[in-house]
């Protein structure tokens, strides 16, 4: 029982510290705070399989956290970070890939085999149809 306590009590101090890292920031407008947040939350830990830089506790997240902070504190703009995040890490960072001919299938597959499920059912059912009215 001791045990399970001081892992729960190890998580939770690993939480907090995270929260505390981010806290001490400084910006110097609340624009760029909403900035900071929106991008962290929405570029993936390079790491991490499915965590996002403003969940991770990974070093490298904490760095990367810090680097945002600085180009947007520099002026650079969300699309100028993005870009430099995925021309470092590759497009793996993005949550959301951005449309290209190498995302097509991840964007457009789903429907593409929903439509040819669709088809598919379609057709076996008219066969079907045909077939029992010649039975008939």
């Amino acid at each position: 029982m001791m045990l399970i306590r001081n892992v729960f009590l190890s998580i939770a101090m690993l939480l907090s510290l995270s929260v505390i890292a981010q806290e001490q920031m400084t910006f110097s407008s609340e624009l760029n705070k909403t900035r900071y947040q929106s991008l962290v939350e929405e570029l993936r830990c390079p790491k991490c399989q499915n965590q996002n830089l403003a969940d991770s506790g990974s070093g490298i997240a904490v760095d990367l956290r810090e680097l945002v902070h600085q180009m947007i504190e520099q002026g650079k703009t969300d699309q100028e970070i993005v870009d430099y995040m995925v021309a470092r890490y590759g497009s793996f960072v993005l949550y959301r890939p951005q449309h290209s001919t190498a995302t097509f299938l991840l964007w457009y597959g789903p429907f593409i085999l929903l439509g040819i499920g669709l088809l598919a059912f379609i057709s076996v059912v008219r066969m079907n149809r045909k077939r029992r009215g010649r039975d008939l």
